[in-house]
């Protein structure tokens, strides 16, 4: 299996740390509204990472985190007049819903920065006695970046031609030894959440929540890590440094990054009109087709999101459902019997298809092409399969397209259809539910009518609804 390591920026063989084990870390999101579609990608393309090595029968420790301290939380918090812990659980609870219906795994473990405070002060004292990081008068803690010799190896950039060309990436702060040192740990303002520390009461920087949440759960060194391309520089950077300085190891063997998604050619901004929550898309889309989408294309490769891209990857899932959906039609009729001689020729194309999506995820998990061997299978299975077909045949390719497809987390089951009549009568239990304002009742109904692909819209003449 060969996985490109943004370290080497080549493609390298993949041994694991320890045999029949994978030790993952996903730098996960910061918790203060809804989750993007740019969020949405990294969770989707390493779940399906994750899928596959338990598929090829390793031991997979996937750790995720939620950012649950941070300056926009604290300003929604603010403004709401709460806790800021109230605006993360708020959001956190609403992020796994997005998550299962995407049909991302929980990880093994989902830590929060929060309850790993001692951890970091224990990597921030044992930096500042190894001398990699100090305290200036108001308590600040800032890590010495130039006392790490290897800093900029994942990025590839040099200090020196950072201070020459990228003036705009400083931290400002008048004690600071150098302009590139970065912060550990920073005081408190007025009405913000801190913790006690020996420099002063205060809380953590971004970047060394990662390394004590991934030190804490999967030990000082790590197989894989991955984010988002744009995590890359400063974050992983940092990260490398505070790690490797404080536990005198490797930190991890291989660094996976997945590209930007752009809507309709162009940057996914709220300024620009164009920043949609997953919530948004599952108005249009049952969420399994934008999993699909995601997946038809190479995690490393930009990817642009469109209405008419968006509908295709609907299509396409539609007939790899609706091929399953036919084969189990068949199977319920068919003959107990062996396969017969033609049919097990077939098989032997259906084992090199087996191949080919095996070929594909094992050369830097290219998805698409794994799905381009699930769409050869379908077309196969189309073409050879009739309710004079044996079960013995039947069953076997069913089943591995499913297999196949449940890798990529791909549901394949075909979802009840809904009578007009049925879905009126839920419709009219909803409005009655939000009459009594039973809110929660009436949010529950919504949930079900767009699991079963009904989407409802709320106008001043009435409950508007139509199939996705």
């Amino acid at each position: 299996m060969k996985i490109y390591n943004t370290l080497s920026k080549r493609k390298e063989e993949f041994v694991p740390l320890e045999p029949g084990k994978v030790k993952i870390y996903v730098c996960g999101p910061t918790v203060y509204n809804l989750i993007h579609i740019g969020n949405a990608r990294p969770m989707i393309v390493f779940d399906t990472v994750r899928r596959y090595f338990e598929y090829k029968g390793f031991d997979v420790n996937y750790v995720s985190n939620f950012t649950d301290v941070d300056d926009k939380i604290i300003k929604k918090a603010i403004e709401e007049g709460v806790e800021a812990e109230v605006i993360s659980q708020r959001y956190i609870a609403e992020c796994k819903k997005d998550m299962a219906a995407m049909n991302v795994r929980p990880a093994t473990t989902h830590p929060l920065a929060t309850q790993e405070i001692c951890g970091m002060l224990d990597m921030i004292g044992d930096l500042i006695e190894k001398g990699h990081a100090y305290a200036v008068s108001d308590g600040t803690v800032y890590f010495r970046t130039r006392s790490f010799k290897d800093y900029g190896k994942l990025s590839h950039k040099n200090l020196d031609d950072l201070q020459a060309g990228h003036r705009t990436i400083k931290v400002t702060g008048d004690e600071k030894e150098d302009e590139f040192d970065f912060v550990l740990w920073k005081p408190k303002k007025d009405g913000e959440p801190y913790w006690e520390s020996p420099w002063c009461n205060g809380r953590p920087g971004w970047h060394i929540e990662c390394s004590v949440m991934s030190k804490k759960y999967l030990g000082d060194q790590i197989d894989i890590h991955a984010g988002g391309e744009d995590l890359v520089f400063p974050h992983h950077e940092n990260e490398i440094a505070q790690s490797e300085a404080a536990n005198g190891k490797e930190f991890a063997r291989y660094w996976m990054h997945n590209a930007f998604l752009n809507i309709d050619n162009k940057k996914m901004s709220k300024s620009a009109g164009n920043f949609f929550t997953v919530r948004d898309i599952a108005e249009k889309y049952d969420l399994q087709v934008l999993r699909f989408f995601m997946l038809s294309a190479h995690y490393r490769s930009p990817l642009n999101f469109s209405a008419e891209l968006m509908d295709a990857a609907k299509n396409g899932l539609e007939r790899i459902v609706t091929s399953v959906d036919r084969l189990n039609g068949f199977e319920k009729v068919a003959a107990e019997a062996p396969m017969t001689e033609a049919e097990a020729e077939n098989w032997k194309t259906v084992e090199s298809l087996i191949a080919k999506y095996e070929a594909a995820m094992e050369d830097d998990f290219n998805t698409a092409d794994a799905i381009s061997a699930v769409f050869e299978m379908v077309k196969l299975a189309n073409s050879t399969s009739s309710a004079e077909s044996s079960k013995t045949y039947l069953t076997a390719v069913k089943e591995e397209i499913q297999r196949l497809c449940d890798i990529l987390g791909i549901i394949t089951e075909k979802k009840e259809e809904l009578l007009d009549a049925d879905i009126e009568d839920m419709i009219a239990k909803r409005q009655q539910a939000r009459k009594d304002r039973n809110f929660a009742l009436a949010d529950q109904i919504r949930k079900e009518l767009a699991d079963k692909g009904i989407l409802l819209e709320d106008t001043r003449e009435g409950v508007k609804w139509k199939r996705a």
